[in-house]
């Protein structure tokens, strides 16, 4: 249920209402706008007298939500969230490049990519310490070791530094990664998301393979009904019937789930395509299509990287794509990197 409130109430009308409401064993999102203040109730509120609270002087409607989701509903939270990562912000008129390999291999590599990714323009620096692969004969990550040389390429670059975690018991590892990202095979994983909840940690939701969006925003959900508010979502291609490429992007949702959600949405052309050739022409159609960033796979030897060399840019193709990407930016009303 929301109340939208009137932009004249004092402020003492307000507090009496929340406390009233509290009294009801509901919980309250309160999202305050330049305009307009809601309320949002979460909880049982069919014992909710509707037509009670719109007899109050403060109330200027009362609507109902149908959506399953509630912290995640635009509806409750009319204005974009702004999630500030180490001063670099997700939402409403920022935008954030996240680069760097898909794996990490060594701290020279590293190191190498982070400073030049970071030159041409990237804002954030990605890595995978630990590597959820299809095969278990695949290359797994370093694991702790990976996460000790971002730690090491963010003292030296600057950059704040993103990466995937693959369960709860890695927690206590990650306390110097500044957005802990949750890939598309653990989505729906439950008791994760709960535990990432309470942490306040920057979260980077991906879209699971089949996953619709409603899903994908109950997901959040999990995320933001334990208390962490800071979720960023990120589309990273679909499973379909192609086989032309690895997955299929979905650009689609990107201003659809503008309309359904107030969280931050970026866009993985890497994952989407599997086609290094493709990551250029997809990221300027994700800008074009309102996305809040990109998360670029970059590596200094494609052809011998030990995950995924095969979507991976080059550092000097990703310069000439950040160029480009500046040109359309400002089209879109988005702040230039």
């Amino acid at each position: 249920m929301i109340i939208v409130i009137k932009n004249n109430s004092e402020k003492k009308q307000l507090d009496n209402l929340v406390r009233w409401i509290e009294g009801q064993g509901l919980r309250i999102n309160l999202s305050k706008g330049e305009n307009t203040t809601v309320l949002g109730l979460i909880g049982d509120t069919t014992r909710v007298d509707v037509d009670l609270l719109n007899s109050l002087d403060i109330v200027e409607s009362v609507k109902r939500i149908q959506e399953p989701y509630k912290n995640a509903n635009r509806k409750l939270h009319p204005e974009d969230t702004i999630i500030d990562v180490a001063g670099r912000k997700f939402g409403g008129d920022n935008f954030q490049i996240i680069a760097g390999p898909c794996s990490v291999e060594s701290e020279k590599q590293v190191i190498g990519i982070a400073e030049a990714v970071k030159a041409a323009g990237a804002t954030l620096l990605r890595g995978g310490a630990f590597k959820p692969r299809t095969s278990p004969y695949a290359f797994q990550g370093l694991g702790d070791a990976g996460i000790d040389i971002l730690v090491k390429a963010k003292q030296e670059t600057g950059l704040p530094i993103v990466t995937e975690i693959m369960g709860a018991e890695h927690l206590d590892k990650f306390v110097d990664v500044d957005i802990i990202q949750v890939g598309a095979r653990n989505m729906q994983n439950f008791d994760l998301l709960k535990i990432l909840g309470r942490t306040d940690k920057p979260i980077l939701l991906k879209r699971g393979l089949a996953a619709t969006m409603e899903e994908w925003l109950m997901s959040a959900e999990y995320i933001m009904s334990e208390g962490n508010k800071k979720v960023i979502l990120c589309e990273r291609g679909i499973r379909t019937y192609e086989h032309y490429t690895r997955n299929t992007l979905d650009l689609s949702c990107v201003p659809l789930m503008k309309e359904l959600t107030h969280l931050p949405i970026i866009v993985d052309p890497s994952h989407a395509s599997g086609i290094s050739r493709l990551v250029a022409p997809m990221s300027m159609a994700a800008v074009g299509a309102g996305t809040d960033g990109l998360i670029i796979e970059v590596h200094n030897d494609p052809p011998h990287a030990l995950c995924d060399g095969a979507q991976s840019l080059r550092p000097e193709q990703f310069a000439e794509l950040v160029k480009k990407l500046r040109l359309i930016l400002p089209v879109v009303g988005k702040k230039e990197i």
